[in-house]
């Protein structure tokens, strides 16, 4: 499927799918990570959160496979965020749910 959204932004080619141990999540004090669990169609989807209140304040992150101990994982992996509500956008112009973000914690969704 391969859907980017459209911003105003270049990006360099996709790095090759992670392996177990190669991500490290910035959390702890009021910084939390998001962790988008997508499928193998999604690859190199550019998935989008925002603050509630501000939804041009956005950052992003590619879904990408995950190689971990005995499977492989389809996620995108947004880290830090500073503890709070965000907006999840299904496309650039769609929002598709509310999360909340905690300190300390990596909160997870399934992208379906």
């Amino acid at each position: 499927m391969n859907q980017q959204h459209a911003h105003a932004h270049a990006h360099p080619p996709l790095p090759a799918p992670s392996r177990q141990g190669s991500v490290i999540l910035e959390i702890g004090g009021t910084l939390g990570a998001l962790i988008i669990h997508t499928g193998p169609a999604d690859d190199g989807l550019e998935i989008e959160v925002s603050p509630i209140g501000d939804d041009t304040a956005r950052t992003h992150a590619a879904a990408r496979p995950r190689h971990l101990s005995g499977h492989t994982d389809h996620c995108a992996v947004i880290s830090p965020l500073p503890e709070g509500d965000y907006t999840l956008w299904r496309t650039a112009d769609t929002p598709d749910t509310v999360l909340t973000i905690r300190g300390g914690h990596v909160t997870e969704h399934h992208w379906s």
